[in-house]
């Protein structure tokens, strides 16, 4: 897709599409005798690729199954690997409490069976992408143990070109919800520890499924909601539960000196028609005086 600069800043350097929480079940069944999470993943797929964005990777921060069963992972990279063909990006997976490592490791990895961290690293074009591992193995709560903090810190010893992204599931973020806190990722001083001085610019999350953002030793956090079902937080915060809508992705803008995270709501409300490819390129051929007397002054 085309951009064109009309203010101060150039096209972002990269993109980044983030999702989470599709939490599919075998057989297309649904979660909870409710939430179809595979229709709303097909319909956030569709939704992403309507953008026009073509990204430099697509992030799934977690919680792609709901009880980790093989026949789950499969239909998940049956339908996401095709979209991705198409958009031209890498995909990459990031384990979440409800995930099963072994069988998201050799369904969606084509990697042994084992209970290993998952956990990667990409170069984007000079961006490096982190994907940790905050699952606990027959737990919900997050985690991350010595040995994968001094294999993050190794990582970030060597600065990249453009800074570092990293994914994981838990975000490191406090939540006004009470009973997430249960769950929340325990060693944050660990963590932060390992970041401290690095070059990491931004983190992505999920778990919570609702959209929200903090700061966590400095790094802006970005948490993404889930595509198959999101909490209703227009509720009091101990009454707070899911609700069959809501559900967003995130656009990760990527600049020299700075990182957005847009979130892009999946619904079918009718836009209107006013702005167009073609009103875009009308702008584009007046001068910056001509465009801000068009657009900007009031009549």
């Amino acid at each position: 897709m085309a951009s064109v600069q009309f203010g101060q800043h150039a096209p972002a350097a990269r993109v980044i599409l983030h999702l989470s929480d599709t939490h599919l079940l075998a057989g297309d069944r649904l979660l909870g005798d409710r939430y179809d999470t595979a229709r709303h993943l097909r319909r956030t797929l569709e939704a992403a690729e309507a953008t026009g964005v073509r990204p430099d990777a697509v992030v799934f921060t977690g919680d792609l199954t709901d009880l980790g069963e093989p026949e789950a992972y499969r239909a998940l990279r049956a339908e996401v690997e095709p979209w991705a063909e198409r958009l031209g990006a890498p995909v990459v997976w990031v384990a979440g409490n409800h995930d099963e490592r072994p069988a998201l490791r050799e369904g969606l990895l084509d990697g042994e069976p084992t209970q290993e961290p998952v956990t990667g690293v990409w170069d984007l074009g000079g961006l490096r992408l982190v994907a940790l591992d905050s699952t606990v193995p027959g737990w919900h709560h997050g985690d991350l143990d010595a040995a994968q903090l001094e294999w993050l810190r190794a990582e970030l010893s060597t600065p990249a070109p453009l800074g570092t992204i990293l994914a994981l599931h838990h975000p490191p973020l406090p939540t006004h919800i009470p009973f997430f806190d249960i769950l929340e990722l325990r060693d944050q001083p660990g963590l932060a520890a390992a970041i401290a001085g690095s070059d990491v610019r931004a983190i992505l999350a999920g778990h919570l499924h609702y959209s929200t953002s903090g700061t966590f030793a400095g790094v802006p956090v970005s948490v993404a909601a889930a595509s198959c079902y999101t909490m209703d937080l227009a509720r009091p915060g101990d009454a707070v539960n899911g609700m069959d809508g809501g559900r967003s992705f995130h656009l990760v803008h990527v600049w020299d000196d700075t990182v957005t995270h847009a979130v892009v709501p999946v619904v079918d409300d009718e836009a209107s028609g006013f702005f167009t490819p073609e009103w875009t390129q009308r702008m584009a051929a007046l001068s910056p005086e001509e465009r801000l007397e068009a657009f900007s002054r009031k009549r």
